[in-house]
C-alpha cells in the first residue's frame, strides 16, 4: 500500500490554467504526475498527450474494458465498459502511485505512445515568467488531498460512512480506509464489487455476479464484517420459487425467479426516509427492496438494455437510466396494501447510453451523464424540462455526483469536471476547474462536506473521492469559490510595476 500526501500550496498559475502533466510548472523540473493540477480554463483544453492513447473509446476498441458478452462499441451498450482491462495497462514509469504486474513486460511500454508528450517542448506552452499571477495569491484552498493505492484491482465503486471510506473493486475485495490509510477490509466469495450503498449499520455491496450481500459491523470489534445475509433472502428465494408464476422468461429457453438479479447488479440508491433500496441492473429491471426485512417488494421491467443507473429523486420520484439511452421517471404511489411505481415520463431518447444519473435534492435538478461525454440536466422548477448540456470531455461521462451548487463528473478521458450552478444568472452553469491525475477512466465519484471548513459559511468545501481503473483513489478538496481571474487582471492595470495585461483575456466558460 502506497499512501501519497502533497501539499495544498502549489504554483498558482500552473494550479489555474495547466491540466496537462506533462506541462512543467515554474516549481516543478520534472514529469512526475503525482502532482495533481486543476485548471480554470475552458473544458476544450483538458489534453493528456501522453495518454491519450490508453483509453479506448466507443469507437475505437469495442469493448476494451468489459467482460460482459453483452457488449458492443458500436452500440449504446458501451455503457458496459469500463468492467475489466489488462494488468498494467494505465502504468506510466513517471507515475509511483501505481505499478502494474504486467506494464514492463508488454508492447505498451515499447509503444511510442507511452513516451513523454511532444508538447512538452513546444514554447507555447511554456508560462511567461512576466506573469503576475505567478507570485502568491489569496487564492481558495483546493487540489489533491492525498492517493490510496492498493495493486490489487480496479476501483468501481466508493461509499463513505463517517470517517471511513469504503472502496470496491474487481479483486472481489472490500477495502475500508482511514485518514489516508487502510483501516480494515473484508472479502466476498465471488463477483467484482460494482456499486456500495451504507445505511446504519449495514454495509449492501452489488455484485457482477447479480447478487446483492448484506455486511454488518461487529460490535466487539469495530473493524470486523461480517456478512449477514443477500438480498433476497435463501428463505423468500426457496419459497418464491416453488410457485411456477413467480418465473420470468429472460432469454430463450430460460426462466428465473423474478425476484432476484441473473445479471450484474450495476447501481443501488436509499431512500432513508421510507426505507427502501432501489437495485438495477444489467438484466434491464430494478428491483425495490424494503431493508426492515429484505424483502423484494417489487420488480420493474425498466428498460430494453442494461440499467446503468437508479438515483432516488424529489417528490417521491425514482430516475433510471440505461444503455438504451432513455432517462425515465417512475413515481410510487400507493395500491391497496402496497405500492407500485408507474412511469412518469421519459425525460431522454437517444442513441447514446446513459451511463450515470445524480440528483441534487436541494435545487431539485436531475443531471445525466452519456456514452457521448455530455451531461444533460432537467430542473423541477420547470417542471422537469431540458435545463441544456455541460460539455466538457472528451470521451464517456463514467460517473456523476453533485454538493451544494456543485457538480462532478468523471470520465473514461480520466478528468474530473467540476461545475458550479450559478444562481444568479438563472442556473447556469460555469466549469471551475478540472482534476486531473488519475491514470486511466475515472469510474466513481462520492463527496462528503469538509468538516474542517465547515464553520467558514462564505467559502464552502468539500472532499470529493475519485475511485478509478489504475486502481487508486483520490482524495481532493474542492471549493465552491472560484478566483475572479478579470478583477486580478484589471487590478494589474492599476500597477505600473507590472506589465500592460490588456491583450491578455482569460474566460469562464458558462453552459
Amino acid at each position: 500500500m502506497v499512501v501519497e500526501r502533497t501539499s495544498f500550496h502549489r504554483p498558482k498559475f500552473g494550479a489555474l490554467l495547466q491540466s496537462d502533466p506533462n506541462i512543467p510548472t515554474p516549481n516543478m523540473s520534472d514529469n512526475n504526475n503525482n502532482s495533481v493540477r486543476s485548471s480554470a480554463t475552458s473544458p476544450g483544453y483538458y489534453d493528456n498527450s501522453n495518454n491519450n492513447n490508453n483509453v479506448c473509446s466507443s469507437a475505437t476498441s469495442p469493448g476494451c474494458y468489459d467482460d460482459n458478452p453483452f457488449s458492443s462499441a458500436a452500440s449504446p451498450a458501451y455503457a458496459r465498459a469500463m468492467s475489466a482491462s489488462p494488468a498494467g495497462f494505465y502504468d506510466n514509469s513517471n507515475n509511483n502511485n501505481v505499478r502494474g504486474s504486467s506494464f514492463d513486460s508488454t508492447p505498451y511500454a515499447m509503444s511510442p505512445w507511452t513516451q513523454a508528450s511532444p508538447y512538452t517542448k513546444s514554447p507555447w506552452i511554456t508560462p511567461s515568467p512576466l506573469n503576475p499571477l505567478l507570485d502568491e495569491r489569496n487564492l481558495p484552498e483546493s487540489g489533491l488531498v492525498g492517493s490510496l493505492v492498493r495493486e490489487e484491482g480496479h476501483i468501481y465503486s466508493l461509499a463513505v460512512c463517517g470517517d471511513l471510506l469504503y472502496t470496491g473493486s474487481d479483486s472481489k475485495n472490500i477495502r475500508v480506509w482511514r485518514n489516508l490509510k487502510e483501516f480494515t477490509g473484508f472479502k466476498s466469495n465471488s463477483g467484482l464489487v460494482k456499486t456500495i450503498v451504507i445505511c446504519g449499520e449495514r454495509i449492501f455491496t452489488g455484485h457482477q455476479d447479480g447478487k446483492i450481500r448484506v455486511w454488518k459491523v461487529s460490535q466487539k470489534k469495530a473493524s470486523l464484517h461480517k456478512r449477514v445475509g443477500s438480498l433476497p433472502t435463501l428463505k423468500d428465494f426457496l419459497r418464491k420459487s416453488m410457485n411456477p408464476k413467480n418465473y420470468v422468461e429472460v432469454r430463450r429457453h430460460r426462466n428465473v425467479v423474478r425476484i432476484r438479479h441473473f445479471d450484474a447488479v450495476s447501481c443501488m440508491s436509499l431512500n432513508e426516509e421510507l426505507g427502501l433500496l432501489y437495485s438495477g441492473s444489467w438484466d434491464k429491471t430494478v428491483k425495490v427492496w424494503r431493508i426492515a426485512d429484505s424483502k423484494c417488494l417489487e420488480s420493474i421491467s425498466a428498460h430494453d438494455d442494461a440499467v446503468n443507473s437508479v438515483v432516488v429523486g424529489f417528490d417521491s420520484l425514482v430516475f433510471t437510466g440505461s444503455a438504451d439511452g432513455t432517462v425515465k421517471v417512475w413515481r410510487r404511489e400507493l395500491q391497496g396494501k402496497g405500492s407500485t411505481h408507474f412511469l412518469v415520463q421519459t425525460l431522454l431518447k437517444q442513441e447514446n447510453a446513459v451511463t450515470a444519473l445524480a440528483v441534487n435534492q436541494s435545487s431539485a435538478i436531475v443531471y445525466c451523464g452519456s456514452s457521448d461525454g455530455n451531461v444533460n440536466y432537467w430542473e423541477r422548477k420547470k417542471h422537469l424540462t431540458h435545463g441544456g448540456v455541460l460539455r466538457g470531455h472528451r470521451l464517456a461521462v463514467l460517473c456523476l455526483a453533485t454538493a451544494g451548487n456543485l457538480v462532478f463528473s468523471g470520465s473514461a478521458d480520466k478528468n474530473i469536471c467540476v461545475w458550479r450552478r450559478e444562481i444568479d444568472q438563472g442556473g447556469a452553469h460555469t466549469c471551475l476547474s478540472v482534476l486531473t491525475g488519475h491514470l486511466g477512466p475515472v469510474k466513481c465519484l462520492t463527496v462528503e462536506e469538509d468538516h474542517c471548513s465547515a464553520e467558514d459559511k462564505t467559502n464552502q468545501k468539500w472532499i470529493v473521492y475519485s475511485g478509478s481503473l489504475d486502481r487508486s483513489v483520490k482524495v481532493w478538496r474542492v471549493s465552491e469559490q472560484a478566483p475572479d481571474l478579470r478583477q486580478l487582471l484589471l487590478s494589474e492595470k492599476d500597477d505600473s510595476s507590472r506589465p500592460d495585461l490588456s491583450n491578455y483575456y482569460l474566460s469562464s466558460t458558462t453552459y
